[in-house]
């Protein structure tokens, strides 16, 4: 164990003499306040240290003690609706120690010692037991169970299994390894969080992943183990629709880590999180969820621990077979902070000052999302990771935009226009794309609707050429058009204000599944083609335009999920009947 002296100090950075025995990453304790910091850099006998707490009032001298292992969470039943700072402190434990501002030098256990679990054992003495094999379980939540794994690298024969009432740090199971060793394992283990927890194998994502929302799953969708990225500027609507993910995603645990987000923020999400009731389960949607707390006015370094202590923990949730979204806001301002340690560093600066090395860290935040076969065998799991990002005045041309589009496959542009206008999601489908669409078409059309892919992508270039003739419009009016361009405007105006838009606070409209996604835009397309159809006939289009159904479309997606069908069913009849009136000689005076 290493033990040094401070010789200079630098906001969060702490530079020690005498570090020559420690290693890169060790988390150390920071003077007789017991701060919490991790060495960064070793130059000869000098540790570089952030330290992950305020260090006002520190001074060369005072002492610096390696504990000689590297910054780690401890992973185990408990994590699920927990508050957690951004290295896994609890906050409600904190808040009982020290009041409403963390005290420094605060230290709380990831676990209650005293609480006890009620263990059930999977396997039995004298059963072979692969590294990451499941031996037994825990019933964590009303809605989750956390299911205990040998530890990764520990495997051999069963020699002793136990069920019933146990803390954390109770043995639980005694495997006898390879070499004849005896290794106890308990409910909890520790992981370096800088570090990815093994798996079998990395597969292709196969499936998408149903957020409900229409824009999403529809015209830009996110695999099942995929990642994302939401760019947009202030008040564009990242953290509503991240919030909306994480309610609705056909996920079974949600990280949701509050990067160095505005405290207002991160206090709506704390107050509301446990008032959302799931809609998978009934329960309150905390009881499927973890959340790291990290607000602006926390020391900075702690940001950058904030999004790896996340990542860990939903890797260990995917160990187990779970199906893990990670919402990771921001990570503008984690990458901020990796600014402010890297200049206080005195590294060589990249563009706009951020290190030379922010997208390869980026990239191994990302790259650990992905769906993979468990150790153990026999289970999948996913992690599927949205990230979002904050540009300055939302110019997307920036360093932390530009690196995130060259990992992530999914870029949902968010406008600010569109949020002026209350149109939410704000997502611009014009600047907006998928990498997984191809798959997400070919699921959709297997397990939804043979026609979606096709409804969709006529629906898109209905959208492009609306903008084309939007263009014309201001030249020279809308009268100027013909009816058939006319019908492409209310088609696509239908396709925006009906479809695309999505209200939130609505009861029905928050949600909408894909067989309704089918037949919401089955409805839009179909009245498009038939009023085109009459339209090349000879009718008019300002008879079209005032032809009820339309308002019956308009007004589809406010239809239960357990009615829609019986209802779309009669608008499309409704509507059959309308056009086939408009046709010629048939036309009716409007």
């Amino acid at each position: 164990m290493a033990e040094g002296r401070i010789v200079k100090v630098s906001g969060p950075l702490v530079v020690a003499e005498g570090m020559r025995d420690a290693n890169m990453f060790d988390v150390v304790r920071v003077s007789d306040m017991n701060l919490i910091g991790e060495i960064i850099e070793m130059r000869g006998d000098l540790a570089s240290i952030q330290v992950y707490e305020e260090t006002s009032g520190l001074g060369p001298g005072e002492s610096v003690v390696s504990t000689g292992a590297p910054m780690s969470v401890e992973l185990g039943p408990g994590m699920i609706s927990t508050i957690y700072d951004g290295i896994q402190r609890p906050m409600e434990k904190l808040y009982a120690q020290t009041g409403d501002l963390i005290a420094r030098g605060a230290a709380a256990e990831a676990f209650d010692r005293e609480k006890r679990w009620t263990f059930t054992a999977s396997v039995k003495a004298g059963d072979a037991v692969a590294a990451g094999g499941i031996i037994g379980s825990v019933r964590e939540t009303p809605v989750v169970e956390c299911r205990i794994m040998a530890p990764p690298g520990v495997s051999g024969i069963v020699k002793e299994i136990k069920s019933g009432d146990f803390t954390v740090t109770d043995t639980v199971a005694v495997i006898t390894d390879g070499s004849g060793a005896d290794i106890p394992v308990t409910m909890t283990q520790r992981w370096p969080v800088r570090r990815e927890r093994p798996y079998a194998r990395k597969l292709m994502p196969d499936a998408p992943l149903i957020t409900g929302q229409r824009v999403i799953d529809t015209f830009f969708p996110i695999a099942r183990g995929g990642v994302a990225a939401i760019p947009g500027p202030f008040g564009s609507g990242k953290t509503v629709t991240q919030h909306q993910l994480a309610k609705w995603s056909d996920v079974d645990i949600v990280v949701y880590i509050g990067c160095g987000e505005r405290g207002n923020e991160m206090t709506d999400v704390l107050l509301e999180f446990p008032e959302l009731k799931d809609p998978r389960t009934g329960e309150s949607l905390m009881n499927r969820t973890v959340l790291i707390a990290n607000t602006s006015n926390m020391p900075v370094a702690a940001r950058e621990a904030s999004i790896y202590t996340g990542i860990t923990i939903a890797e260990f949730y995917r160990d187990m077979g779970y199906n893990v979204a990670l919402m990771a806001d921001s990570t503008s301002r984690w990458a901020e902070a990796l600014r402010e340690m890297s200049g206080r560093l005195e590294e060589m600066p990249g563009e706009e000052g951020y290190p030379a090395y922010l997208g390869s860290r980026l990239a191994q935040f990302y790259e650990r999302a992905g769906r993979v076969e468990c150790l153990g065998g026999g289970r999948f799991g996913t992690i599927s990771a949205i990230g979002a990002v904050s540009p300055p005045g939302g110019d997307t041309s920036e360093p932390v935009s530009q690196a995130t589009l060259r990992i992530v496959k999914v870029f949902w542009g968010l406008d600010a226009q569109l949020a002026y206008k209350r149109h939410f999601p704000a997502i611009n489908w014009l600047a907006s794309y998928s990498l997984y669409q191809r798959m997400g078409d070919m699921w959709l059309d297997a397990n939804v609707s043979p026609d979606f892919s096709k409804n969709r992508i006529e629906s898109m270039r209905l959208l492009q050429t609306e903008a084309e003739l939007n263009e014309i419009v201001q030249l020279v009016g809308v009268d100027s058009l013909s009816g058939a361009d006319r019908l492409i405007l209310e088609t696509a105006r239908s396709i925006r204000e009906d479809f695309l838009h999505q209200n939130s606070f609505d009861e029905v409209d928050t949600y909408t599944s894909p067989g309704k996604q089918a037949r919401m835009l089955g409805l839009i397309m179909k009245f498009h083609r038939l009023a085109r159809d009459v339209i090349a006939a000879g009718a008019s289009i300002h008879g079209i335009i005032a032809l009820r159904s339309r308002e019956q479309v308009s007004r589809a997606k406010y239809a239960a999920e357990d009615k829609y069908a019986a209802e779309y069913d009669a608008i499309e009849a409704f509507m059959e009947s309308e056009l086939a009136a408009l046709a010629p000689g048939k036309e009716t005076v409007v």
